[in-house]
């Protein structure tokens, strides 16, 4: 028997249903579902619409569905359209005639928005937990870099040496704002729908307000019409998931090419990589390009939801099921992504004598030496072409750059001291930039991030 019954002749065609139902999918929000029913119950006592006796009877019922589930004891039953009419239906099956009254000035439609919010709230702080949890391996990872260098790149060309701690907590300060927007989303959907009815509220004396309090939300609803057909929160989560997912991409990349035999830079723990099924030689970085790969397929869940949205007219549509599956998905994939990418940059091995042979070309002092001519004068549009010319000789001829500047009278001793290992970062000695200087204060800045992103997601 549907929900609906009493309005229809006869029973809803099968095809009908298994197009409409929702059972195989949003089974994981029945914790939610069960915490927002007992205290939907609660206010309605508080409401004077349930007496005490049937207050405790529901309550204890829905208590026994939650143990069921949890023992994986729930038995579906064909008429089970989602898991919101599973649980009422075994709640009457449990508390008889009582049972009927837990839908009591509740529609599905606000039933619903609310335990999708609790849902939402709760998967917020999780993949704020595994951001963290990165962020803090590739803290880590850059004391353990120490003074270990190696090109910066632009445009994927060698441009300047900087420090590895330098790169590695770029990505850091990344997924900070990461964390920040997913806090802020959990902050906006921190509202509570329950007592919207069906889009107009209802003539019973619910409690919105008190339920609200009690399932932990900031505040109740202003506007009826709008609490159950607004999902700007689920779009809100898909977009922060699908730029974390691009960031996440961006180390995933940088993985790919930094443990290439080309550059040889990272190397990979076995047991965070993959083999060929025919290549005996090979060692793939598999995390890293599934991290890459699933990027696409977040920013493909943000678009299509957006679209879903486009022109519903108020109040609730059947189109806003389609909320679920792509919000689940882009949660699952990346939780996972965070958690492999985590053990996967914390086991990484670096190569520091090819990051540092590398760094160490001589090409890649020419921005020192134009700023060496800019302190000594020169304006630094002349001293920009002055070493460009230099730079362009040592490619064209036999000469090294380093003998053409001892060669040329605009540079004194000092310049000469740039060709030396590791010379270039030694002077870099502007704020935030990637000298050796600059380091330990961003480490200690970084990890004040960190404790202040753990405190504000407890």
């Amino acid at each position: 028997m549907t929900l609906w019954s009493g309005r229809m002749s006869g029973g809803p065609a099968d095809s009908m249903m298994t197009f409409t139902q929702s059972i195989e999918f949003d089974q994981r929000l029945a914790h939610y579902d069960i915490v927002g029913s007992i205290a939907h119950v609660h206010g309605l006592g508080r409401a004077h619409i349930l007496p005490e006796n049937e207050i405790v009877i529901l309550v204890n019922a829905l208590a026994q569905v939650r143990s069921e589930i949890e023992a994986a004891s729930f038995t579906l039953i064909e008429s089970d359209e989602d898991i919101h009419t599973a649980i009422e239906r075994r709640v009457t099956e449990i508390a008889g005639d009582v049972g009927a009254k837990l839908h009591t000035g509740r529609s599905r439609n606000d039933q619903v928005a609310t335990v999708l919010r609790l849902y939402a709230r709760d998967v917020a702080t999780q993949i704020i937990n595994g951001v963290i949890k990165l962020q803090t391996v590739l803290l880590d990872r850059a004391r353990d870099a120490g003074a270990i260098y190696l090109p910066g790149y632009t445009h994927l060309q060698r441009a300047q040496p900087v420090l590895l701690a330098h790169q590695l907590l770029a990505h850091g300060w990344a997924l900070g704002r990461d964390v920040d927007r997913l806090r802020a989303t959990r902050e906006r959907l921190d509202v509570s729908p329950l007592g919207a009815g069906a889009l107009g509220g209802s003539s019973l004396p619910l409690d919105p307000n008190g339920v609200a309090d009690e399932l932990g939300f900031s505040k109740s609803f202003e506007n009826s019409l709008d609490a159950v057909s607004d999902r700007d929160f689920v779009a809100e989560l898909l977009f922060d998931l699908a730029l974390l997912g691009v960031h996440l991409s961006r180390i995933g990349e940088e993985v790919v090419i930094y443990s290439s035999e080309e550059f040889g830079f990272y190397i990979l723990a076995d047991g965070w990589s993959t083999g060929s099924s025919m290549l005996p030689q090979k060692k793939n970085p598999d995390i890293a390009e599934l991290a890459r790969g699933k990027s696409g397929r977040m920013i493909g869940h943000l678009a299509g939801f957006l679209a879903t949205l486009k022109s519903l007219p108020l109040a609730y549509n059947r189109d806003l099921q389609e909320d679920k599956e792509p919000l689940f998905d882009a949660i699952t994939q990346t939780d996972r992504a965070l958690d492999a990418l985590s053990g996967l940059m914390a086991s990484l091995e670096f190569e520091v004598s090819r990051m540092q042979a590398a760094a160490d070309s001589e090409s890649l002092v020419a921005i020192d030496l134009a700023e060496n001519l800019v302190s000594h004068g020169v304006p630094f549009r002349q001293a920009h072409h002055l070493v460009g010319e230099l730079v362009r000789l040592s490619f064209t001829s036999a000469a090294s750059l380093r003998s053409l500047v001892e060669a040329d009278s605009h540079f004194g001793d000092d310049a000469m001291e740039l060709f030396l290992p590791g010379a270039s970062v030694a002077g870099r000695a502007s704020p935030g930039g990637g000298g050796v200087r600059q380091i330990a204060q961003q480490m200690s800045q970084f990890a004040d991030l960190l404790e202040r992103e753990r405190a504000q997601n407890r």
